[in-house]
């Protein structure tokens, strides 16, 4: 990853090229997660097998967040403390605008990473 988003990480600026790194497995495997996989020899029918077949994942410089579904409540991974620049916080993130624009109540997923 650290590779792949070299040109897309800005600590400075925490959401800029944030939809660049957004990582989507919708019924169809993010090509990242594939070859990550891949690497480590894990197959697709098994990497189908360990993942949900709606998960969004945003990496940013000092925040993970994943929602499981479309309609999955937000849930930061990681967060960095005490690291983030001053104007980052409150900024209308993409995660964010999903947000305003739910119709439909949050439903509660839990993911659990070893």
């Amino acid at each position: 990853l650290a590779e792949h988003y070299k040109h897309h990480w800005f600590p400075e600026k925490p959401f800029k090229g944030s939809g660049y790194r957004c990582i989507r497995i919708n019924h169809k495997m993010d090509p990242i997660i594939s070859k990550a996989a891949s690497q480590i020899g894990l197959s697709l029918p098994q990497l189908y097998q360990l993942l949900p077949s709606e998960l969004t994942l945003w990496v940013d410089p000092y925040e993970v967040s994943y929602r499981i579904g479309e309609d999955g409540s937000i849930c930061v991974l990681y967060e960095a403390t005490g690291t983030k620049p001053a104007s980052s916080y409150g900024m209308l993130t993409c995660k964010n605008q999903l947000m305003l624009g739910r119709t439909s109540p949050s439903k509660n997923y839990i993911m659990t990473v070893s």
